[in-house]
C-alpha cells in the first residue's frame, strides 16, 4: 500500500503538468522507464550499451522506489549534473548530457508531470556495468557541456525551437551521432550515424542515406505517424520514438522536423548508378517472397514502398533490413497502417544473404561487404536473447 505522503495531491498546475506531459513525450520517457509489462515510468527496462546493460530508473513519486522524496533541486541535478540525491552518479546511458540544457521552466515542467503519475513501488534490477560509478566523473569532465543553447540570431523562432527540443530533451544525436570508444560524441561527426538497440541509426546530416530527400512537412508527418509517402515505415527503436510524438503538439514537432531537414542539405541520390551484381538465386527469392507487394508500390491495394526508395536498402550496412526481414513491421494496435509479416525462420542464412545482396541492387548501391557474416551475428545475437 502506498502512504499518504505518495498519494497527497502535489501543488502543481493543470498547465504546468500539461506542459511536462508535452515534454516527456518528446523526449521518449515512458520508452526507457517502463520494463516490458511493467507499469508505466516504474522502471526496469535494460538499456543495452558497450559497457553492460543499464536499467531505466523508477521514477514514479513512490517514496522508496522512486523519487517520491526528491526535491524540484534533486531533481534538477539529476537532469544537469547526471547526480543522484546522494551524490552517486548515474551512468550517461541516461541521457542527462543533453538533458543538462533544459531551461529552469521545462525541467519544472518535467517534475511536476513525473511527480503526479500513479506511484508504483518497483525495484529495479542491478545494472550490469563494468565501469565503476566514480569514473563517470571522468567521462563527465570530457563529454559534459552545461549550460544553455545559443539560439541562432539568423533563423527564425521555429529553426530555433527544434534546435533546443533536438540538443536536448529530444537527444537526436544520443543515436544518430557516432560514439568514440569511451561512449561519447564525436562531434565533428554530428548526425552522422550511430547505432540504438542493435539498429543501425541513420545518418541525419549531409550523408543521409535517405535515397528521397526530405521535406520539413514529410519529417513532420514522420515524426507524428511513423509513415510517410516516398519514404519508409518506422521501425526498430523509432517506432518507441514515434509513438511517443504523437502526443506531443504538433508546433513542437514541426519545430524538430524542420531543424532536423535543415541538417540533411542533400538532393536525390539514386542517379544512375549501375547495381551491383547480385545472384539469380536472390531474385527468385526476392520474387517468390517480397515482389508481389513491393513492386506494386503502396498506390496499388495491398502494395508496399518501391525497395529502391527504402532507406534501409541504401543504409551502409545491412543490419537494419536484417532485422526487418527476419521479425516484420507491425501496426500499433490502435493504427491501420501498413504490416509485413516476419520471415525469422523462413531462410537459410545462405539463403537470406543472396536475398538481401539482391534486394540492394533495388536501390542501386554498391554491394554490401560480407553479408553472410553478419546475418550470421545477427542470428547468433537473436539467440543471445
Amino acid at each position: 500500500m502506498q502512504s499518504a505522503s505518495d498519494t497527497a495531491p502535489r501543488p502543481f498546475s493543470t498547465a504546468q503538468i500539461e506542459r511536462g506531459a508535452n515534454l516527456a513525450a518528446i523526449g521518449n520517457c515512458v520508452t526507457c522507464h517502463t520494463a516490458h509489462g511493467g507499469k508505466p515510468y516504474a522502471g526496469g527496462y535494460p538499456v543495452q550499451t558497450p559497457f553492460g546493460a543499464v536499467h531505466g530508473t523508477n521514477i514514479t513519486p513512490d517514496r522508496e522506489t522512486g523519487i517520491g522524496s526528491w526535491s524540484l533541486a534533486d531533481f534538477t541535478r539529476a537532469l544537469r549534473e547526471g547526480m543522484s540525491p546522494e551524490g552517486h552518479h548515474y551512468y550517461p546511458a541516461f541521457p542527462y548530457a543533453y538533458f543538462t540544457h533544459l531551461d529552469d521552466d521545462d525541467i519544472a515542467a518535467l517534475y511536476a508531470f513525473v511527480m503526479t503519475r500513479e506511484p508504483v513501488r518497483a525495484a529495479v534490477p542491478a545494472n550490469s556495468v563494468l565501469v565503476p560509478r566514480f569514473a563517470v566523473a571522468i567521462w563527465n569532465a570530457r563529454y559534459l557541456h552545461r549550460g544553455a543553447l545559443a539560439s541562432d540570431a539568423s533563423r527564425d523562432a521555429g529553426w530555433n525551437r527544434g534546435h533546443y527540443l533536438a540538443e536536448s530533451l529530444a537527444h537526436c544525436s544520443e543515436c544518430h551521432t557516432p560514439r568514440d570508444k569511451l561512449g561519447g560524441e564525436k562531434r565533428n561527426e554530428y548526425l552522422a550515424g550511430g547505432e540504438a538497440g542493435g539498429w543501425e541509426a541513420p545518418a541525419l546530416n549531409q550523408n543521409s542515406s535517405s535515397p528521397q530527400p526530405w521535406t520539413s512537412s514529410a519529417m513532420g508527418q514522420y515524426l507524428r505517424t511513423g509513415l510517410v509517402d516516398e519514404h519508409a515505415i518506422s521501425a526498430g527503436p523509432m517506432r518507441g520514438v514515434v509513438e511517443n510524438l504523437s502526443h506531443a503538439k504538433p508546433a513542437d514537432v514541426d519545430a524538430l522536423a524542420r531543424y532536423i531537414v535543415s541538417m540533411e542539405r542533400k538532393g536525390p541520390d539514386m542517379a544512375n548508378a549501375a547495381p551491383p551484381a547480385a545472384s539469380a538465386h536472390g531474385e527468385e527469392l526476392y520474387a517468390g517472397a517480397c515482389g508481389e507487394c513491393h513492386d506494386r508500390g503502396r498506390a496499388a491495394e495491398g502494395g508496399a514502398l518501391q525497395l529502391g526508395k527504402a532507406i534501409a536498402v541504401a543504409l551502409p550496412t545491412p543490419k537494419n533490413l536484417i532485422h526487418i526481414v527476419q521479425d516484420g513491421i507491425t501496426p500499433r494496435e490502435d493504427s491501420a497502417q501498413p504490416w509485413m509479416p516476419a520471415f525469422r525462420g523462413s531462410f537459410t542464412d545462405e539463403d537470406l544473404a543472396d536475398l538481401l545482396a539482391y534486394t540492394r541492387t533495388l536501390g542501386r548501391k554498391p554491394a554490401w561487404n560480407d553479408v553472410q557474416g553478419q546475418v550470421r551475428a545477427a542470428r547468433r545475437e537473436g539467440e543471445g536473447k
